[in-house]
């Protein structure tokens, strides 16, 4: 019953996707295909020989992402002509939006902590979002898509599997690391560093065997381009800092201070709402069976809220937020709105948070307001995750108690 209602929903949001892509409706100042001809120049280069990282450009400028994201736009240069069949790799996407949702519902299914309502926002709510994966056939719906696939199979405990997942996301777009932190805090509480380290492994072995071709022509190129973690990005494309002065949204000390604040906030998280055993955080490196306190089976509201909140707290305090990236925590809002109970916020005030972000994702060219606003909408969630109680089993603290 509950899987049938499911696929109803995913057929329906589909749909709206599919026809979305029929229309080809371009959104407001731009046209309906934006960096689709840069990925199939970028690949066509790798194809004709080019394995120089360096070397590699399309029309937006060179390739900046990692080598899982060419194998996966070079299927798709093939299978649409070269990359000419644009009609082709809009219904390859909508295919893609669909499978993004069921995973995402089984992800829901198994926290129960999302009103069944707030599935038809997720679905059929968001312009943006059905532009981000069918119009404008970004690389980003891919990454998530492998991403919230890595989530499934950590959550049917095939850890091992879920890393590999994880990783092969990691290759396609970097902002996956957001969610590193949060996995790292699971894979130590779940197996201690010595548990953890194969897992870890797993995740680097496959980044070394994707990027190999690239690695033995230029190394340093090869890293330097597709994990380039200073990368400059350009203040007429910002969706979060639209209210600063251009000087100061490229000043070097801004970007760090993001930094620290955000390193700041993670380092909260983990000492204070994670990791509620008693014991210091330096047990986690322990093997599970010589803690003081006996580990408990990690559950589902564990690992998705670990997850979720270590990438939103990465966005909240990101450099730039451009168009795209509203898919790297649009399908998590929900959880992170509702999973916590808070008396003061209401259903309606959570439904006003969310369609106050919407708002300020689709306002194009963003304003003062509306980045304004969207950094109101995060502190709000932020704030409700740091005082709501944790969505963890309370037999940690019982057995906490015991001892």
């Amino acid at each position: 019953m509950v899987a049938a209602r499911l696929a109803r929903a995913a057929s329906t949001a589909a749909g709206a996707a599919l026809h979305a892509a029929g229309g080809c409706l371009p959104l407001p100042g731009g046209d309906t295909e934006i960096d689709w001809k840069a990925y199939m120049a970028e690949v066509e280069g790798v194809i004709n020989g080019t394995y120089d990282y360096t070397q590699l450009q399309g029309d937006t400028g060179p390739l900046v992402y990692p080598a899982g994201f060419v194998y996966i736009f070079m299927g798709l240069y093939y299978v649409t002509g070269h990359g000419t069949d644009i009609r082709m790799a809009q219904h390859i996407f909508a295919v893609l939006y669909l499978a993004t949702l069921l995973l995402v519902f089984l992800i829901y299914h198994q926290t129960c902590k999302v009103p069944p309502f707030v599935f038809f926002f997720m679905c059929c709510a968001s312009y943006r979002v059905h532009s981000i994966f069918v119009l404008r056939l970004f690389n980003d719906p891919v990454a998530m898509a492998l991403l919230f696939l890595s989530i499934n199979l950590l959550l049917a405990q095939r850890w091992g599997w879920g890393c590999c997942c994880f990783s092969l996301a990691v290759s396609v777009k970097m902002n996956v690391l957001l969610f590193a932190p949060g996995l790292l805090f699971l894979l130590l509480t779940q197996f201690g560093l010595r548990g953890a380290l194969p897992k870890l492994g797993i995740c680097a072995v496959l980044q070394v065997l994707l990027g190999l071709p690239f690695l033995l022509e230029n190394p340093i190129g090869y890293l330097s381009r597709s994990f380039d973690l200073g990368r400059q990005f350009l203040f007429r494309w910002t969706v979060n800092w639209r209210f600063l002065p251009e000087t100061l949204f490229l000043h070097r000390a801004f970007h760090l201070a993001l930094l620290a604040t955000h390193l700041t906030l993670l380092l909260l998280f983990v000492l204070c709402r994670w990791h509620r055993t008693g014991e210091s955080i330096l047990s986690l490196l322990k093997d599970p069976s010589k803690r003081k306190v006996p580990p408990q089976p990690l559950t589902a509201n564990h690992i998705v809220s670990t997850l979720f909140t270590s990438n939103f707290i990465g966005i909240c305090f990101s450099r730039s937020l451009h168009y795209q990236f509203y898919v790297w925590y649009f399908h998590t809002l929900p959880y992170l709105l509702w999973a916590t109970p808070a008396r003061w916020l209401t259903h309606l005030l959570r439904l006003l948070v969310l369609g106050l972000i919407e708002l300020s994702w689709n306002t194009y060219p963003s304003t003062s307001c509306s980045s304004a606003a969207l950094h109101v909408c995060h502190a709000v969630i932020l704030l409700q995750l740091w005082l709501g109680p944790q969505p963890f089993p309370k037999s940690i603290q019982h057995s906490k108690k015991a001892h």
